[in-house]
């Protein structure tokens, strides 16, 4: 797969890299134009004061470096910022945060060797994986102590992990046939400075957030088949009078998932006929609970905030964002904070809420469910087998809440925790990796919420012998279930069948 400048990256090119096998290929112009960039930067330098060429780096920007030490200045800010804690980020992360450094090296603003460029693809598509920590970056130099994890690899230091194992970068780089990133002008300051860490966890959670959403949008029509609901909460003229996008959208994306079931109720063959009109008491509910019914309004905020997101991702993807900004088209360079991350941080905040609202909403479909006072349709915790003596997913049950409770502390904005350090030079910083970390733990979470509403749709259509009424959209979810686990009859543990479930929908 190759973009040019010309045509910018899209997230589902990096997709196809992290899920679908494809590799990676910068085109021979954008590789000319980066350069070109390298080649202003080293004619343009000369006899002129630029921060991190000729300068220290941060609050130490007021000295200037002898010319004898300028490429050793480069190899300092890279082995000195190496100073990340925790254990390393997995495997998708290190290589998205290496694609959307890719990204930001392309825009041809960085002044960067294209030897660097070429060694990055590299380690890209031979799934070479820099030792990178979770915890260093406060994202305000952008993710400077994570990337410079990435670039002691690139000089061939420090640990990667190569084909499920860590081993010396040297000897990995050795066997691959790739020699060592030598510094040329400033690819240490350009390689540690910007936003890549963050933008690269935004995106994998950007992909498992959208998901998220598809697969409880269908589990909202498949609980109001189980439920036997009234069609017209999800129609086009209710919906279309409330002017939010979202919401139309998810209606919409309802109405298409329940277009063939058998289940739903038309108003208009009940409640509307004149005989009905004579009734004191319905014994069928005439509007469901909120968590049935008002699935458009609750997840129509949610699309909305993703595709906000998503936006948002993909232009950080195709932006320079380190400093200062090399510019051989006004033959200049431009000194600011492109590498700030309030951008992907305040987005990062902003889905882990949207998604915690989903697992919320998500665990009351769940008790709808389990709750046989409320539901007067099913047996209690859905308990196909003695009641007393067997349990069915009361304890499932347990599992759901718990996790959704922890979303909701989770879902605290991390955005608003800004703590001035590096001497108050960098006075008010973003925090976007531990955002882009905390959304991905919500997310993970809201996985584990959904596996066990999931295994409850499919006891409840069990407990009720309707899968042959089902919508195909819902049907082929419950015979997806079935092909993991039977009914729960007799107790049995639930612990596997439920990482079981969480692995097909995170993969489907």
């Amino acid at each position: 797969m190759t973009c040019t400048n010309n045509k910018p990256m899209k997230i589902e090119d990096v997709y196809a890299v992290l899920f679908g096998g494809e590799s990676w290929h910068v085109s021979d112009e954008d590789l000319k134009r980066v350069e070109e960039c390298y080649l202003f930067l080293k004619d343009f330098a000369v006899d002129k004061v630029i921060y991190g060429i000729n300068t220290g780096f941060g609050p130490m920007a007021q000295w200037r470096v002898e010319d004898t030490h300028l490429r050793e200045l480069q190899y300092n800010i890279i082995r000195s910022h190496s100073t990340g804690a925790g254990e390393p980020l997995d495997d998708v992360y290190v290589r998205a945060a290496m694609m959307a450094r890719m990204g930001s090296f392309l825009q041809a603003k960085s002044a960067i060797h294209p030897d660097a460029v070429l060694l990055l693809q590299a380690f890209i598509n031979s799934g070479i994986y820099p030792f990178i920590p979770r915890h260093g970056s406060v994202g305000a130099s952008g993710d400077l102590v994570q990337l410079a994890h990435m670039a002691l690899c690139l000089i061939g230091e420090g640990q990667v992990r190569f084909r499920g194992e860590w081993r010396p970068t040297a000897d990995v780089m050795a066997e691959c046939r790739l020699r060592p990133l030598t510094i040329h002008l400033r690819e240490g300051l350009s390689i540690t400075n910007g936003t890549s860490v963050m933008t690269g966890i935004g995106i994998v959670n950007q992909f498992y957030a959208e998901k998220l959403l598809r697969w409880e949008t269908l589990a909202s029509v498949w609980i109001n088949e189980i439920a036997a609901s009234y069609d017209d909460f999800m129609s086009e003229p209710l919906n279309a009078v409330r002017r939010h996008e979202g919401q139309q959208l998810i209606a919409a994306q309802m109405r298409r998932l329940s277009q063939d079931s058998q289940r739903l109720l038309k108003r208009e063959n009940t409640l509307y006929r004149p005989e009905q009109a004579q009734q004191t008491v319905f014994s069928h509910k005439v509007q469901p609970y909120y968590s049935l019914r008002c699935i458009p309004q609750i997840l129509g905020p949610v699309q909305e905030t993703l595709a906000r997101a998503h936006q948002v991702l993909e232009e950080e993807l195709n932006s320079a964002s380190d400093n200062p900004i090399i510019d051989p088209e006004t033959r200049n360079v431009y000194h600011g904070g492109n590498f700030h991350g309030d951008y992907i941080s305040f987005e990062q905040d902003k889905v882990k809420i949207a998604l915690t609202r989903l697992a919320m909403t998500a665990e009351r479909q769940l008790n709808y469910l389990c709750h046989d006072r409320i539901n007067g349709i099913l047996p209690p915790f859905l308990n196909l087998g003695t009641l007393g003596l067997n349990y069915g997913l009361q304890a499932c049950q347990f599992t759901a809440t718990s996790t959704t409770a922890e979303c909701q502390t989770l879902a605290m904005p991390n955005y608003v925790h800004s703590i001035p350090n590096n001497n108050d030079n960098q006075d008010i910083v973003s925090m976007g990796t531990n955002s882009a970390e905390l959304c991905a733990h919500v997310i993970e979470n809201c996985f584990q919420v959904l596996s066990v509403l999931f295994l409850a749709l499919s006891q409840a259509v069990d407990c009720l012998h309707i899968a042959n009424d089902l919508a195909q959209s819902t049907r082929h979810a419950y015979e997806a279930v079935r092909r993991i686990t039977p009914p729960v009859t007799n107790d049995r543990p639930l612990y596997d069948t439920l990482a079981q479930i969480t692995a097909f929908l995170k993969q489907n």
